[in-house]
């Protein structure tokens, strides 16, 4: 079987096969890939000091981190995954078993999750980042029906895991704002929301960090949105942090704007009365939300088109291929003959009973790999960011994701993270420019949802 290994980080790598016996090693440029030989599954890998334009003999490097052994062990589940490493390694390995001749290994460096964004300039619009999310963000109960996220999970758990966009569902109880999904009570209070946020915002550790939390009124049929807003604004302003606290401007900031804040996206009605400054004081405020509209819609937020996918309402699992196409699409570059600033927003979420639960929709059933199951939309999406990942592909959206942490140790999460770091136009933040000889067959990238 043909092995390719892609450095995917800024220093040169060391590769000593298993297969090679302990004399033979690989040099692999930043941005580059190397042929390994047949059997190659195992290895050593160190990381080179010195300059990318290094020869490619191997006297003359520098190491600077100890060796690593790598057992690329296959998934029984999946055609994909990522590869189990000591805590301490400074890289996160993707195993790629693109078709039954061929292996891809990508080698990513390790970001700091909880604290991502601090590595990004002040001058970032936050529509040009790839941000992670969670829909219904703690709908922790009801299953299988109202459950979005797993227990193991709590909100502060995903903050510190990369989340940076929350779908926070809410209704009033006896004056107070709780968490619901639909009629279903997800035991949390806003004021536990606002505590988390807070202490996520507030810590050394990711002080310059920003969460955009999209507000929805649960029980809009029954309770006055006039009421649902006043809460919201007075459980805020009573919270940790109050009012200075969150970002409640009508427009897409700067990331150097909201370091430290939270980013209100009011999806509740009302005509704004209850906020200073009315519908332009309550946050990002959308126009229009059509319920499950399949093609997905735009809005107008200031100068930025905002184009939204949330088709969730799907017959049953055997429209995840189409839910998934339609979903990643708008990570990628928008068409040519938009000229206006463009924000996608993208729900990777779907459900209805009972043949589209969202843990069915999510993360599908059975062994796959063999065509003993199904592939759930979230190890889909894995699998087109490898590929576009590989190819150099600019992806950019906020995305909003159930179960994110599932199927076990899948690494979506980073790989939404690492987007930002690459391909960044006159940004120095982003990778080296790749200088490679191959370029994979990006049209293949839709066969993942078959």
């Amino acid at each position: 079987m043909e092995c390719h290994l892609f450095n995917l980080t800024d220093k040169p790598f060391l590769v000593k096969p298993e297969s090679l016996g302990n004399e033979v090693e690989l040099v692999v440029l930043p941005n580059d890939f190397a042929t390994l030989p047949a059997g190659g599954n195992n290895f050593t890998l160190s990381s080179a000091g010195g300059r990318s334009e290094v020869a490619l003999e191997k006297a003359g490097l520098e190491l600077d981190v100890e060796r690593r052994y790598v057992n690329l062990k296959k998934s029984p589940r999946f055609r994909w995954n990522n590869v189990s490493m000591p805590e301490d390694c400074p890289w996160r390995i993707y195993r790629d078993q693109s078709s039954g001749k061929r292996v891809d290994i990508l080698v990513l460096p390790k970001r700091a999750l909880e604290s991502f964004l601090s590595d990004l300039p002040d001058k970032t619009p936050l529509y040009s980042l790839c941000l992670p999310g969670t829909h219904d963000t703690v709908a922790f109960y009801g299953w299988p029906i109202t459950q979005c996220q797993s227990a193991t999970t709590p909100l502060f758990v995903q903050l510190t895991n990369g989340i940076r966009v929350l779908d926070i569902r809410l209704a009033i109880k006896n004056r107070r704002l709780v968490a619901y999904h639909g009629q279903i009570p997800q035991r949390t209070t806003f004021r536990s929301i606002l505590c988390d946020l807070h202490a996520f915002l507030t810590s050394p550790t990711s002080a310059r960090e920003t969460v955009i939390v999209s507000i929805k009124q649960e029980d809009f049929d029954t309770r006055s949105p006039k009421v649902f807003s006043g809460l919201v604004r007075e459980e805020i302003e009573a919270g940790p942090g109050g009012r200075d606290m969150w970002f409640l401007q009508n427009r897409i900031p700067n990331l150097g704007e909201v370091r430290g804040k939270a980013i209100m996206f009011s999806r509740f009605g009302g005509d704004g009365a209850e906020w200073e400054g009315g519908l332009e004081g309550m946050g990002i405020h959308p126009t229009n939300w059509p319920d499950s509209a399949r093609e997905g819609f735009t809005w107008m937020c200031k100068d930025v088109l905002v184009r939204t996918q949330d088709w969730y309402r799907i017959p049953s699992f055997l429209y995840i291929p189409e839910k998934t196409q339609l979903s990643v699409e708008f990570l990628l570059p928008p068409p040519a003959d938009i000229t206006e600033r463009v924000l996608s927003i993208t729900y990777f979420s779907a459900s209805s009973f009972p043949l589209a639960t969202p843990t069915i929709v999510s993360t599908g059933f059975g062994w796959p790999s063999v065509g003993l199951g199904f592939e759930g939309v979230n190890s889909r999406v894995a699998r087109f960011l490898l590929d576009a990942i590989k190819e150099d592909v600019m992806l950019r959206a906020w995305v909003l994701m159930d179960f994110y942490d599932q199927p076990v140790g899948s690494g979506v999460v980073p790989l939404l993270i690492e987007c930002n770091f690459r391909e960044r136009p006159g940004d120095a933040h982003g990778a080296i420019a790749p200088d490679r000889t191959h370029k994979l067959n990006w049209s293949q990238t839709t066969k993942i949802m078959s």
